[in-house]
């Protein structure tokens, strides 16, 4: 597993060309306006922005009737608005900067709005992976539970991750279209690369066989 900063990538997604065999399954993003409303949670913090608002206006309200109400609630309507419409800001730059792809032999995660970083992480190294996906408009999150031994930053990573995980950080196609193929997409092509057989070959004497391992 491997990331890379810097690099020019060939195509967009991928930090270098891929290999003579490796072919590109599928490449998709986010979809901007699920990553806002479950990874930077604009619902909740949006209705407490409204709620203090309210609060704020019905206490004026009690001191000096509706015109001094209105004089406080508005500014703290404005305030909330400028609230949704930053973290709308951001959800849509974190969705746009990010691809994941899918290959014949890895999935590869290049994210990053300010500083763009790939991740690459061939099947091997996933232990197991799971979807959560919604029922009505079918985006889901897939994450990858790696194998022990793999070390990623929560931070990096935010917010394309599985949440709730910080202390064994799983890395995860976030909010994408569709889950449910691109699910079986992954799961097809990491079956079918780890039970291709391994052939190795080894020095023999004259007439004994060649062995596979």
């Amino acid at each position: 597993m491997s990331d890379h900063d810097f690099r020019f990538e060939p195509q967009p997604g991928l930090p270098a060309p891929l290999p003579e065999g490796e072919a590109l399954l599928w490449q998709g993003s986010p979809d901007a306006k699920a990553l806002a409303r479950e990874a930077f949670k604009i619902n909740w913090i949006t209705g407490y922005l409204l709620l203090i608002a309210v609060w704020r206006g019905g206490a004026a309200f009690a001191d000096g009737g509706l015109a001094r109400s209105l004089a406080v609630f508005l500014p703290y309507l404005v305030l909330a608005l400028a609230g949704y419409a930053v973290i709308r800001v951001l959800a849509w730059a974190s969705a746009r900067a990010a691809i994941y792809s899918i290959t014949s032999n890895r999935v590869i995660l290049r994210i990053g709005a300010a500083l763009q970083v790939t991740y690459t992480v061939p099947f091997t190294r996933i232990a197991t992976a799971s979807a959560d996906i919604r029922p009505v408009s079918g985006t889901g999150t897939i994450a990858l539970e790696l194998t022990e031994g793999a070390q990623l930053s929560y931070l990096v990573l935010w917010p394309h991750l599985r949440p709730g995980f910080a202390r064994k950080v799983q890395p995860a196609l976030r909010c994408i279209p569709d889950a449910a193929r691109v699910a079986r997409i992954l799961a097809d092509a990491a079956q079918t690369r780890l039970n291709e057989p391994v052939v190795t070959r080894r020095p023999t004497a004259a007439g004994e066989p060649i062995a596979a391992e």
